[in-house]
């Protein structure tokens, strides 16, 4: 029996010492900030510093901040269950944060289980419209984030661009497309991975026919009181990247599209993702965008094996060339 019992601690033991190398570095650089309505942001936030940004700043460097936006995947009005997601989340992307030399910022933002069509993971219509408090516009709710680090970190002698990189893939990547349409003026760089089945168009209408958020722009400043900013979203560098064997389809869920705009997108440009793929790339190269698409044949929904492509965009755009 002592034997078992010295076997069971020694394995303990061990996946301590295990858990805290892998967990450790991570664990100990991250800052949790809590909700604070007063400062305009309802939902907490992690915050994550890379050596390589604390080098740069101590060497006098403007550092940047890569944006990660959640998506648990689970409808729940507990707070406790997306701030878990995003500190996981937080966790596998702080390698992305290191090899890039950036600052990693994760929301927490629920994704409400009773008001379930406010589809907030993806920054859907309702976000926009809701009368919720806790979840009017989680678009400005993140730029408050965004400001309350930066001015956190300046008091740490750490200086940022006012401008973020953000990537997201599937409901985090519509969630990257559109609020860089939302707000080009704060997005140095955004990758947008399998958004979908359908990109936002930077366009108000097609053939003819209007293209309401989030389908395209047409209804835009009536939402947002604000104009779409054409210029300022044509000098944003984009990554806009799918799989060919990719066939998820956010136009077949009602908590993310109102049923008429799904419609609308699938009769004019397909019925699926892969079918859509080419008139969305035409509409954004019309647009002046400065956007790239890529399809990576043979790839399907797998975020893991296709983050290489957003990391190497992001790459370009650090060290000052063209994507």
């Amino acid at each position: 029996m002592k034997r078992v019992l010295r076997i069971v601690i020694a394995l303990l033991i061990v996946f301590l010492m295990v858990s805290a190398g892998t967990l450790g570095p991570y664990a100990l650089r991250v800052q949790h900030f809590a909700a604070n309505p007063a400062k305009g942001y309802s939902a907490d936030f992690y915050l994550y510093i890379s050596p390589d940004a604390k080098r740069s700043a101590r060497a006098g460097q403007v550092v940047t901040i890569l944006v990660q936006p959640n998506n648990s995947g689970v409808n729940s009005a507990d707070p406790k269950v997306h701030r878990r997601d995003a500190w996981w989340t937080g966790f596998e992307r702080q390698k992305i944060a290191d090899e890039l030399g950036v600052i990693l910022l994760v929301p927490a933002f629920i994704r409400p289980g009773e008001d379930w069509q406010i589809l907030t993971h993806a920054l859907d219509r309702d976000t926009l419209t809701t009368e919720r408090v806790d979840l009017q516009r989680i678009d400005l709710q993140l730029i408050a984030m965004i400001d309350d680090a930066r001015a956190e970190l300046a008091t740490l002698g750490i200086q940022t661009d006012e401008k973020v990189l953000i990537q997201g893939f599937s409901a985090s990547g519509m969630f990257a497309n559109r609020f860089t349409l939302l707000h080009p003026e704060r997005v140095k760089a955004a990758t947008i991975g399998s958004p979908g089945g359908w990109p936002i168009a930077p366009v108000a209408s097609f053939q003819g026919e209007q293209l309401p958020y989030p389908a395209g722009i047409s209804d835009l400043e009536l939402l947002t009181n604000v104009p779409f900013d054409a210029v300022a979203y044509n000098a944003v560098p984009q990554l806009i990247y799918m799989g060919s064997a990719d066939d998820n389809d956010s136009l077949d869920y009602t908590d993310g599209w109102d049923k008429q705009d799904a419609q609308v997108v699938d009769r004019l440009f397909g019925a699926d993702p892969l079918a859509r793929w080419e008139a969305a790339r035409l509409i954004y190269q019309q647009a002046g965008a400065n956007v790239q698409f890529l399809l990576i044949e043979g790839a399907g929904h797998d975020r893991r094996a296709l983050q290489k492509y957003s990391t190497e965009f992001f790459e370009k755009v650090l060290d000052g060339a063209k994507p």
